[in-house]
């Protein structure tokens, strides 16, 4: 199990706890989960936005449920 240092966790909890301030609690929780999303790939692979890209081309292509472990950020490769 790889753990992180909890300099690189506090990112993510920040901005979950910025969730918080939005105008529904549906809205918040959305965001908390986008907010994770965007932090995890980060630490893990520095690329957010083509692995958000990647990962919702995958889904919208009907990328198999039961393989959704293959669209985490851990396992996310770079097309570069």
């Amino acid at each position: 199990m790889n753990c992180l240092p909890l300099q690189a966790i506090r990112p993510i909890a920040l901005n979950r706890k910025n969730a918080s301030f939005a105008d529904h609690d549906e809205d918040g929780k959305a965001w908390g989960r986008v907010a994770s999303l965007i932090e995890t790939a980060k630490i893990k692979n520095g690329e957010p936005f083509a692995y958000l890209k990647a990962s919702l081309d995958a889904i919208a292509a009907g990328h198999p449920q039961q393989r959704i472990d293959e669209l985490l950020a851990r396992n996310f490769q770079s097309s570069n």
